[in-house]
């Protein structure tokens, strides 16, 4: 299976609509009742396929809510290409990508604490939605440093920016992660996740080009 729905051109169409009927129906789930309401019958069952065939496409709910965070991800890019983060400075301009960002995950909590819960606890079989996870959020970051819009012309694994925006980026988006897994124990609230974040960006990102 693959990592996002725009990497499964081969698919048949009525393959393309039980993805859809599933993954929409384990993000309802997950929504009403969290990450332990996402039982792979009642997924089945609320998308009108077989268990089996379920299986045909995901692995487990984890893989299932992990190609609907990225899904999320690759809407994000593309709105963040339409209208990149605003900001005189990379700061303001990265502090403005995850207020969004966050904003945008947390309007769904239920969907986005089952979703986080997905990625903390994925195994080696989802290394691949991991990856395309992490390459996207952190493929934005960048741009935002750069004041561009996302080039969403270039392939995924294609490395972005410089090697100092590439590991600067790395330490940003760890520190959101970190800081969303607070939110979803309720450690502190989303506000708090904005934050921290534009703390973050200012520490690392002060000296940094406009």
């Amino acid at each position: 299976m693959s990592s996002s729905p725009a990497d499964t051109p081969r698919l048949a169409i009525s393959q393309l609509r039980r993805i859809r009927r599933i993954v929409d129906a384990a993000v309802e789930l997950a929504e009403k009742g969290g990450f332990d309401a996402v039982r792979l019958r009642d997924v089945a069952e609320a998308s009108d396929v077989s268990l089996g065939t379920l299986y045909k496409y995901f692995q487990s709910k984890e893989d299932i809510l992990l190609f609907a965070i990225n899904e999320g991800n690759e809407h994000l890019e593309a709105a963040m290409a339409e209208r990149p983060a605003r900001g005189e400075t990379a700061v303001e301009r990265v502090s403005a990508f995850f207020a969004r960002a966050t904003r945008g995950l947390t309007r769904r909590p239920n969907f986005a604490r089952a979703a986080l819960r997905s990625i903390a606890s994925a195994d080696a079989t989802m290394a691949d939605r991991q990856a395309s996870y992490h390459l996207r959020v952190s493929r934005i970051i960048i741009a935002a440093m750069a004041g561009e819009a996302p080039d969403l012309s270039q392939p995924l694994a294609q490395p972005t920016g410089t090697p100092r925006q590439r590991e600067l980026a790395l330490v940003l988006e760890h520190v959101w992660f970190a800081s969303l897994l607070g939110w979803a124990s309720g450690l502190h609230p989303a506000a708090r996740v904005h934050e921290q974040m534009a703390s973050t960006a200012a520490l690392l990102l002060s000296d940094a080009p406009s």
